[in-house]
């Protein structure tokens, strides 16, 4: 029966992460509060320790729905999606790298971090759901 965001509102429990912590739960939380629902399913959200403890709760039926990445939906044949969040209503999605500074093993950071910037790497990415956009380098 839930078929949009505005449906939200007649489940009996959805799943985020927690928006303090998880940075699912923080992006779900900007969307639901940007469709001006999350004061609505707040008082009947349960809270996970991450992403996917959220799609195990949909999975196992313990919730009527969850906010996870598109990425994760792919590698379940449990769930479906109904509802993509707007691009607008959420910042955006980002995995950042870095090299730690005082790295014992600096070259081969460096070299990990160039191939995840290659175009073979760019082509894993995507072959998995994810969208790659030019890496910003600063020393």
């Amino acid at each position: 029966s839930i078929n949009s965001f505005d449906d939200l509102t007649n489940a009996e429990k959805i799943s985020i992460g927690e928006p303090e912590g998880v940075p699912a739960g923080k992006y779900a939380k900007e969307a639901l509060t940007s469709l001006k629902l999350y004061s609505k399913v707040e008082p009947r959200t349960v809270l996970a320790k991450n992403v996917r403890q959220v799609l195990t709760y949909v999975e196992t039926g313990n919730v009527d729905a969850g906010l996870v990445y598109a990425t994760d939906v792919r590698q379940s044949n449990k769930v479906k999606v109904v509802a993509v969040a707007p691009k607008a209503s959420h910042s955006p999605v980002i995995y950042p790298v870095a090299i730690v500074k005082d790295s014992q093993e600096s070259a081969a950071a460096k070299d990990f971090v160039q191939f995840l910037a290659s175009d073979e790497a760019g082509k894993i990415f995507e072959r998995y759901g994810f969208k790659r956009i030019s890496p910003e380098v600063s020393e």
